[in-house]
């Protein structure tokens, strides 16, 4: 994962414009996608956001179908598959045949589609995502792609597997696919606000979903970590990884791209405190030193009862960039003023028009990059180092269970920088 060869500017610039026509030409390609035959379409991790991708997919292409869905869970795949064959009716085509539970139920759905959309907890996305390209598929990979450096080592090797197979891969860090951020982002390159200076990105929320399970109500403590997936680092990397992702990867976007010399900053738990909340933090606050001087300032929490803020900044030399509010201030004035697009809709026609027009995508680098990213923020809040680049890339700490079974699985406490080690 050596920084990129190009210039930060001349990277953001050239990619902008490719991601930009590559959205355009999306409407050329619509009436093809009409007219051809069927791609099944298999659905790997049957929660929320799976099943809003699978929605998204079928919006996205009138020539799709559902046809196989897994999780560990059945309860999990029948409520979800209910609630699809209401919103979507004949083209969720998943019968019983086609309806996998387990840990190996990815392997089965893969096995019987042409696209698969890998929507698990994240700590699953390697194992997946290799399967995936193994057999030749195409796939949706929702944000993040891992939970530790090992994993994402994993999905970059699945990622260059796939260019050379010319497989298509798209990503779940939806900003990416926004018209009005990408003509931002596009100003940015151009020079409309100097060179960047500094990158502030801020993911202040008041939270998600409470732990759904008791460990009562579960059959062993495998069974109840998955269950509250969320609160668990080896299952979801931390809030940080598993959702201001989103802001890391504008924040590297705007950097072109190009790796952090180093990070250092503070997390803990100040409101989620009871042992239900598993091991996670609770807010995070950092600071990325890029080469040049440029640093990138970083913060999220989720503190229940707080203001709610999520806001990009692009600070440079001759101007400011508000990314969220697709403007520029400085010596140069400029507020985005074409068409909105739904960015969650917009991932799923670039994927099927590259299948279809065998022109294939591959959003390997970034989202590898950005989730890598995120990891780093994690690693030097909970140990109170500074990280360097190397040291997060290169890191052999794996955060897999011993075995993939319905039995007992570590309970790990919360980090305590100065006590926990870097590994």
């Amino acid at each position: 994962m050596d920084n990129h060869p190009l210039a930060r500017r001349s990277f953001l610039q050239n990619s902008t414009t490719a991601a930009l026509a590559a959205s355009h030409a999306l409407l050329a390609t619509r009436a093809f996608a009409a007219g051809s035959d069927t791609l099944r379409l298999g659905l790997v991790g049957c929660g929320g956001r799976g099943g809003g991708a699978v929605l998204d997919a079928l919006h996205a292409d009138p020539a799709v179908q559902l046809v196989a869905m897994g999780d560990v869970f059945e309860d999990q795949l029948q409520n979800r598959l209910k609630g699809l064959q209401v919103e979507a009716g004949s083209r969720v085509n998943v019968p019983a045949k086609r309806q996998f539970v387990g840990f190996d139920a990815y392997r089965h759905v893969i096995d019987a589609v042409d696209v698969v959309i890998l929507a698990t907890s994240p700590h699953f996305r390697p194992l997946h995502l290799q399967y995936a390209v193994d057999r030749g598929i195409h796939v949706f990979v929702e944000k993040p792609v891992a939970t530790d450096a090992p994993g994402v080592r994993k999905c970059l090797a699945a990622c260059e597997q796939a260019r050379q197979k010319n497989l298509s891969i798209v990503s779940g860090l939806c900003w990416r696919y926004h018209e009005p951020r990408r003509a931002a982002m596009q100003q940015v390159a151009q020079g409309a606000i100097g060179e960047v200076t500094a990158v502030e990105t801020v993911y202040n929320a008041q939270g998600v979903w409470n732990p759904r399970r008791t460990r009562e109500q579960c059959q062993s403590e495998m069974e109840y970590q998955l269950r509250n997936w969320y609160y668990y680092t080896w299952l979801s990397g931390d809030h940080i990884v598993e959702q201001a992702v989103h802001a890391l990867d504008t924040m590297s976007w705007a950097m072109g791209d190009e790796a952090p010399e180093k990070c250092w900053g503070v997390g803990g738990r100040q409101v989620r405190t009871a042992p239900r909340y598993g091991n996670i933090y609770d807010h995070f606050s950092l600071v990325y030193e890029y080469p040049q001087g440029v640093r990138g300032y970083h913060q999220c929490r989720h503190w229940p009862n707080t203001p709610s803020r999520v806001r990009d900044l692009l600070l440079g030399s001759e101007g400011t960039c508000d990314v969220f509010g697709h403007k520029i201030s400085g010596t140069t004035d400029w507020k985005y003023s074409g068409r909105d697009n739904n960015k969650y809709q917009a991932e799923h026609e670039a994927l099927f028009a590259a299948i279809r027009e065998a022109t294939p995508v591959n959003d390997g680098h970034y989202m590898c990059r950005s989730t890598m990213l995120a990891i780093m923020g994690r690693m030097a809040a909970y140990t109170g180092n500074v990280i360097t680049w190397q040291m997060a890339t290169e890191s052999e700490e794996d955060l897999s269970p011993p075995s993939y079974e319905w039995t007992e699985v570590p309970r790990r406490p919360v980090a305590r920088p100065g006590t926990t080690p870097f590994v």
